[in-house]
């Protein structure tokens, strides 16, 4: 017979805590958000200038997909749909998809809410980059392979290619030098930036429009060149979730406990920078997406990086889509600066990030 020692009278059952785990709740949240995003697609091909019925649309998205016998459809209703609005809409997804998880990355990264993919240059870069564009003679204007798109690109990354040189020390690579550096230069390039524009002369409006965020020169071949920088970069970043998890104790725990900060800060500053350089070049500068989208989901599901970079893709996707058809829908047939609706919506949110910081900290 088998004797079972009896436990102390002090002894600690050990608690289960698989049931508590989020994944449940964040698998939901990827495939809830996963069909919305799906959702505002659809809708948004039916919204603009020309407002096309959701019966009308769906027999047109069947008939195109093979789903079922629909009858004959309107060439014109097809080439809206799939040859002005789609590429515009997955474009702008996109882009809210790069936006948001490089925010949330350099959120993770210099552990702050406030932080936003442009902190370290990339959008001063790019904005010069794109006006030095636009003022040579011999601009190739929006064209895929265009010269504006190629100058913003590497504007962003030379910008940040430089931010990097100035704030590395030796080996190191200090959170708080970087971002000093990063606003250093930002305004110098600024600075430059505003004296293009001044003597720009009937080049202006043009340079305007690209400064505050457009999808309206969008096509196909825009979406296949920015799709797989996002794609790959987004993956990257999330193989890097664990460790930008650990990091968000302390750099030196989370070298104690076998991380290697400096590699890990290096390449999720280049992917990170990469994707955002990528997504402006065709687009422009467009504001707070990269820090409303991922504080709102850390809001609801969590600080956990294997949850926040997914879920902050699709909702961040989800909600340029969203505002771009705001953008053109509200004053149609013309359309506003896409940059004028995220600025509207994300500049309370960033003052109610103000607040709960400065309640937090005093």
């Amino acid at each position: 017979m088998k004797v079972v020692p009896a436990k102390p009278a002090n002894a600690v059952e050990p608690v289960d805590l698989t049931p508590y785990l989020p994944w449940r709740r964040c698998i939901y949240g990827v495939a809830g958000l996963a069909a919305l995003m799906g959702l505002v697609i659809f809708l948004a091909t039916a919204l603009g200038s020309t407002r096309i019925p959701l019966g009308d649309l769906t027999r047109v998205w069947m008939s195109r997909l093979s789903l079922a016998e629909v009858g004959e459809v309107p060439a014109t209703l097809q080439t809206i749909v799939f040859d002005i609005r789609l590429p515009r809409v997955l474009l702008a997804g996109l882009v809210g998809m790069a936006l948001a998880v490089a925010g949330a990355t350099y959120q993770g990264l210099f552990r702050n809410p406030l932080a936003d993919p442009y902190l370290v240059g990339v959008s001063q870069g790019a904005a010069l980059g794109a006006v030095v564009g636009f003022m040579l003679p011999v601009t190739a204007g929006n064209a895929a392979f265009g010269l504006i798109p190629v100058m913003a690109f590497a504007g962003g990354i030379g910008a940040v290619a430089v931010v990097y040189a100035i704030a590395r020390v030796g080996k190191t690579l200090p959170v708080t030098t970087l971002i000093l550096a990063g606003v250093a230069l930002g305004a110098f390039l600024a600075s430059i930036t505003s004296y293009l524009i001044m003597i720009s002369g009937d080049r202006l409006h043009g340079i305007i429009a690209w400064l505050m965020g457009r999808f309206s020169v969008s096509n196909w071949l825009h979406v296949a060149i920015v799709a797989p920088y996002v794609i790959a970069g987004v993956g990257m970043i999330s193989l890097y979730a664990r460790p930008l998890n650990v990091m968000q104790l302390d750099e030196e725990q989370a070298q104690q406990l076998g991380i290697n900060v400096e590699r890990v800060k290096l390449i999720l500053l280049g992917v990170a920078t990469l994707i955002t350089a990528a997504a402006v070049s065709f687009c422009g500068i467009i504001g707070f997406v990269g820090i409303i989208v991922p504080h709102a989901v850390r809001l609801v599901w969590g600080p956990d990086h294997r949850a926040l970079l997914p879920l902050s893709a699709l909702a961040g996707a989800s909600f340029l889509i969203l505002a771009d058809t705001a953008a053109r829908t509200l004053t149609a047939p013309a359309e506003m600066p896409v940059g004028v609706i995220t600025a509207f919506l994300g500049a309370p949110f960033f003052l109610y990030l103000l607040r709960t910081k400065k309640k937090a900290v005093f």
